[in-house]
């Protein structure tokens, strides 16, 4: 399943605040064990555990949004929800923080 998260940043800052979120997200919820490796400047693989096991997926930061993508099996849907307003919540806050100019 596809989600996007709009932003109206340049690129290179968009891909900044995704970044900057995912690792925040890692920080904050180290009870998932939250991991990503990023394949280009824009596009990571990502994953997280639940109690139910592991969710892996990729973020793609694109010109006007980021686009979350989520491998989730048949089990661990009732999780899918609630995993994609988790990672929206904190894209969509570093995403006001590089509007605001607070990413430094």
């Amino acid at each position: 399943m596809k989600h996007r998260i709009a932003h109206n940043l340049p690129l290179p800052l968009a891909q900044k605040a995704t970044r900057a979120a995912l690792e925040a997200y890692r920080q904050q919820f180290p009870q998932f064990k939250p991991g990503g490796e990023w394949l280009s400047e824009g596009r990571a693989k990502v994953w997280f555990h639940t109690p139910a096991g592991r969710l892996d997926g990729a973020v793609n930061v694109v010109k006007d949004a980021v686009e979350l993508e989520l491998d989730v099996p048949f089990l661990l849907r009732p999780f899918k929800g609630q995993a994609i307003s988790i990672i929206e919540d904190e894209v969509k806050l570093w995403i006001e923080k590089a509007r605001r100019g607070e990413l430094g």
